[in-house]
């Protein structure tokens, strides 16, 4: 499947119609509170991102929310006085971030566009870049750490949500070890026998090499770093990490 991002776009479409965790906007009270000092922001299912990790203030700093639409980091950066611009591929997940926007009332710049392609952005544009787990959905993440180093201006952050590999190793009851590292449909189409991509999309695995020495590789100093885990299953009954959250430095 050559347009496999396009069809991941689709399949999101489907996900937040039937009420997608990650495609439920923030409310009017989180908004109030977050313009307070009140907030919790995620890149993973669980924890919250440490405050230390973002600029301080907040207020002014050029924001860039890659991969980052649905409605929920960037509502929460607009009330802290962040001038932001969301990034997204899916349409449905755009059309929240304008809901949410024009229901309180801030300037965001929507973009739609696809991550593996050229960032539609000049170099040295952002202050922060924020990106929940999404790159689960593309296979080149290199690429990604690459453009993202390029369109942050010298001394941005950028705070990531990363997948390690260990959802893709069991089969559904995450009771059985189903599929050997690494996952990829496009190369290894038998996974979609326990995982069809009409209902979970076109997924990949990704390695410690690829996530973290990817940054190091592209550029990116790695400032600090956290493991979750699910939000629900028997991984997460079994605390087992299934996911990395980093914050990366751009060397001024």
């Amino acid at each position: 499947m050559k347009d496999y991002t396009s069809y991941n776009a689709k399949i999101i479409y489907g996900w937040v119609n039937e009420g997608w965790e990650w495609g439920k906007p923030v409310s009017h009270d989180e908004y109030i509170a977050a313009t307070k000092g009140e907030f919790k922001l995620v890149l993973t299912p669980n924890l919250a991102i440490p405050k230390e990790w973002y600029p301080d203030p907040i207020k002014g700093q050029k924001i860039l929310g890659l991969a980052s639409g649905g409605g929920q980091q960037m509502p929460i950066l607009s009330a802290l006085g962040g001038e932001c611009t969301v990034f997204d591929y899916s349409q449905k997940q755009l059309d929240a971030e304008k809901m949410v926007a024009d229901r309180e009332g801030y300037q965001i710049e929507i973009v739609r566009g696809d991550m593996t392609k050229v960032l539609p952005f000049a170099d040295n544009s952002f202050d922060m870049i924020i990106q929940p787990v999404a790159n689960c959905y593309i296979e080149d993440v290199q690429h990604v750490w690459e453009e993202s180093y390029r369109v942050l201006k010298p001394g941005g952050r950028l705070l990531v949500g990363l997948d390690n590999g260990v959802n893709y190793i069991f089969d559904k009851t995450e009771t059985k070890l189903y599929h050997s590292l690494p996952y990829n449909p496009l190369k290894d189409p038998s996974v979609n026998e326990e995982f069809p991509p009409e209902e979970e999309g076109i997924q990949f695995s990704h390695t410690l090499n690829e996530q973290l020495r990817g940054q190091i590789k592209a550029g990116f100093r790695i400032v600090d770093l956290y493991e979750d885990t699910n939000s629900e299953g028997k991984l997460h009954d079994y605390n087992i990490p299934t996911f990395w959250a980093s914050y990366s430095i751009k060397e001024a």
